[in-house]
């Protein structure tokens, strides 16, 4: 029993017999031996066997020592599902938030060169002697100048975006 209890927890911990017996300071054959059954750990070494392993030393002496389970491993892979759909739905949101904030940014920029366009920039004809309008003028210039030579490349990059994120992609 001891032997079996040695080899499962040992196995169950990720080491080899080298590793384990580097950690105990004895040799590779030492420890294999003790899971053979050909020899058996003094008291001392017993307690240093089990801090090892991270067990009792009841537990190695006698009590049997459950093998991982498949159930375990079931329970683990469900709940790994489930974070993943959990990431997949989150991801799924965020591209459609992107996708929305990407034609309501398309459609501001369209709505805007419609209202230049049927503006068809008034300042020009203002009277820029008054310093009120000279600089609403100015503004309104500044704008229609920044935003014309602006807007289509943000247009095109959010049309780009929206094809992007096309969930038929």
């Amino acid at each position: 029993m001891l032997n079996e209890n040695i080899k499962k927890l040992r196995k169950s911990k990720g080491l080899s017999q080298e590793e384990l017996a580097i950690k105990l300071n004895v040799v590779r054959q030492t420890v294999s031996k003790w899971e053979n059954g050909l020899s058996v750990p003094d008291s001392n070494m017993l307690i240093w066997l089990a801090d090892e392993l991270d067990t009792s030393v009841s537990t190695l002496l006698g009590e049997s020592v459950p093998e991982t389970a498949s159930d375990d491993l079931k329970i683990i892979a469900e709940k790994l599902e489930v974070i993943n759909l959990q990431l997949a739905k989150r991801r799924r949101m965020e591209v459609k938030m992107i996708r929305g904030a990407l034609i309501t940014l398309c459609i501001l920029i369209v709505m805007i060169f419609i209202a230049l366009l049927i503006m068809q920039s008034p300042y020009l004809g203002w009277d820029y002697s008054n310093p009120e309008l000279a600089a609403a003028g100015t503004i309104l210039h500044g704008f229609e100048f920044v935003f014309v030579r602006l807007a289509p490349v943000v247009l095109l990059t959010s049309v780009a975006g929206i094809i992007l994120t096309d969930k038929k992609r």
